[in-house]
């Protein structure tokens, strides 16, 4: 039996379905006000908690006798501060927290995956059972970067790697080689939104950490990333190739050529 720890977004169905026509049982654990509903139809068993129910979560996992364990999906990190009692934060996860450094990405997820493992749950990279979502190096889209935006991506790549470095976020964009604004825990739509307020026709550099974990965290973007592309009248998203996963490219690649954006997957060697 896998173990699905499902967030937001298309992720966490693509990886039922995935389970699914394999043959594999999967049961899931569904966050409240996050997850799709529809992810019901796509597994085994589900069950549905607050981001803080580490207990609830971990009780589903040993009745349906999981061992490996998949997350995918994004969940609203801003909860701590924005809606703490939201989070229902139970014994086990004020614990955990109690115990952190920091309340880095990698420190908190970090920590939840060390403690998994000392359950006997195996923590597998999210795109262990999809690796066909990772985008290879190329221009996904018919429109393609001008000589000026892919300076733009050159100057935007290190920088971006550099937020990734120091664990602030994953996402910069500029415009004419001048940082617009910067992801942090707001997330990388709200930072897209905020640079479009300031100018059109930018560029988005979105990456993989340096020391980046497969287990979590793993870059990823879809058709509502483009919706907010177009909101924002970005002009190009640079992503790192071999480390990105796209859901539903042909969608993806759709949607950016009608709204004239292209994307583009960088090799990390080839950035500079």
């Amino acid at each position: 039996m896998l173990g699905l720890i499902a967030g937001q977004g298309v992720f966490p169905l693509e990886v039922a379905r995935t389970a699914k026509r394999r043959g594999l049982r999967v049961a899931c654990i569904a966050l409240r006000d996050q997850t799709r509903p529809e992810i019901a139809g796509e597994v085994e068993s589900i069950t549905w908690i607050y981001p803080g129910e580490v207990g609830a979560g971990l009780a589903a996992f040993r009745a349906a006798g999981v061992r490996e364990v998949v997350m995918a999906g994004k969940v609203t990190k801003s909860d701590l501060f924005q809606n703490p009692d939201g989070l229902r934060l139970d014994a086990k996860a004020k614990g955990l927290f109690g115990e952190l450094a920091d309340r880095k990405d990698d420190t908190i997820l970090g920590k939840l995956a060390d403690f998994l493992e000392t359950l006997g749950l195996h923590l597998l990279p999210q795109y262990a059972l999809t690796p066909e979502l990772l985008v290879g190096e190329g221009v996904l889209t018919t429109t393609r970067p001008n000589d000026a935006q892919r300076a733009d991506i050159a100057f935007g790549f290190p920088i971006a790697k550099a937020l990734g470095l120091l664990d602030i976020g994953q996402t910069v964009i500029v415009k004419e080689r001048a940082v617009l604004a910067v992801e942090a825990i707001e997330g990388t739509d709200a930072a897209i939104r905020r640079a479009g307020a300031i100018a059109s026709g930018a560029c988005v550099v979105k990456v993989a950490k340096p020391s980046q974990d497969p287990r979590f965290d793993v870059p990823t973007i879809g058709p509502a990333t483009v919706a907010v592309l177009a909101e924002a009248k970005v002009a190009v998203l640079a992503i790192e190739a071999d480390a990105t996963v796209v859901l539903e490219r042909d969608v993806v690649a759709r949607e950016a050529d009608a709204h004239g954006i292209a994307i583009v997957a960088v090799a990390a060697e080839r950035s500079a």
